[in-house]
């Protein structure tokens, strides 16, 4: 069982240390995706939890020697560990993202390691044209503020990690995306998704066959307000007609489309927080998965056990 939620940083308050962040999550991110064998959605792609922050898992890029980075948000270090023992650590407060991506590439040089980071550039950021390396702007990284959001992580990783449990077909990791900082888990069926041919290859990877996703954000400029989410894609007709719970779930409309939204304080705001969020979860999950034909009960399990002497 999950602890109970506690909130995550106010938006508006830690939002510079935030923007730091985010970028050097996609340094390591870009690492990860160049060193790394592909895997179905771009599985490979995605950081996960420690129990003091993220981390790559092991890497390689000649096949032979093994390596990985972990971001220790206790301690506000970034650790570049490789499998003969040798080590190289540097510290992450009072660094600019032009200086986190040096060290780390200075890191990796030192410790022989002959990796590249692939598209040395924000993805999907107001400063998308401007190279890490030349990043002398972000600076921000409050210690505080970056460790609250590592154990909201926690706390959301274990609850999707309970929701999880109560699916037998095939569904995703539970993984943090370094590129929307967001943590999610998916389940897919086996329909396959035909996609127009000027989709861009990422998007037709990730969306190949149907998806429902859930998953929690730590607001942006956009929604600046940390939110509990769910979408189902492709999107199923009538699937905003659905009722949502708890009460304060909602529907909103997003290019085109609709996620369900559950506000991490309405959420708070329950008697049971926990309970409420899995509730908003498995009524997302109903509502676009009998709209879209699903076998709900075939691929349903209880308590993450499919033997059915031992449900």
């Amino acid at each position: 069982m999950s602890p109970t939620l506690i909130p995550a940083p106010d938006y508006a308050t830690w939002r510079p240390t935030k923007e730091t962040l985010h970028r050097f999550l996609q340094v390591v991110g870009k690492l990860r995706l160049a060193a790394s064998p592909r895997r179905n959605h771009w599985w490979n792609v995605p950081l996960h939890l420690t129990g003091r922050g993220l981390t790559t898992r092991p890497m390689t890029v000649d096949g032979t020697s093994v390596f990985s980075v972990d971001l220790d948000l206790l301690d506000h270090r970034l650790d570049l560990n490789r499998d003969d023992g040798t080590r190289w650590s540097m510290d992450l407060p009072g660094r600019s993202v032009a200086g986190f991506h040096q060290g780390l590439g200075a890191g990796l040089a030192a410790l022989g390691i002959d990796a590249t980071i692939a598209s040395p550039y924000p993805f999907d950021l107001p400063d998308s044209a401007r190279p890490f390396a030349d990043d002398h702007e972000h600076t921000a990284y409050d210690p505080v503020a970056v460790t609250a959001y590592w154990r909201v992580l926690g706390q959301v990783n274990l609850l999707l990690e309970e929701f999880a449990g109560r699916f037998s077909g095939k569904a995703s990791p539970v993984h943090h995306f370094w590129h929307t900082m967001d943590i999610a888990h998916t389940r897919f069926s086996d329909r396959v998704v035909d996609h127009d041919p000027g989709t861009d290859p990422v998007t037709r990877e990730a969306y190949s066959r149907e998806v429902i996703s859930f998953g929690f954000w730590f607001g942006d400029e956009n929604t600046p307000e940390p939110a509990f989410y769910s979408y189902t894609a492709p999107e199923p007709p009538g699937l905003a007609e659905r009722g949502l719970t708890p009460a304060a779930a909602r529907w909103v409309e997003q290019r085109g489309s609709h996620l369900a939204v559950l506000t991490q304080a309405a959420a708070l705001a329950e008697p049971d927080p926990r309970a409420a969020v899995l509730d908003f979860y498995e009524s997302a999950y109903r509502a676009g998965a009998e709209l879209a034909g699903w076998d709900v009960d075939e691929l349903g399990c209880v308590d993450g056990a499919t033997d059915r002497l031992a449900r």
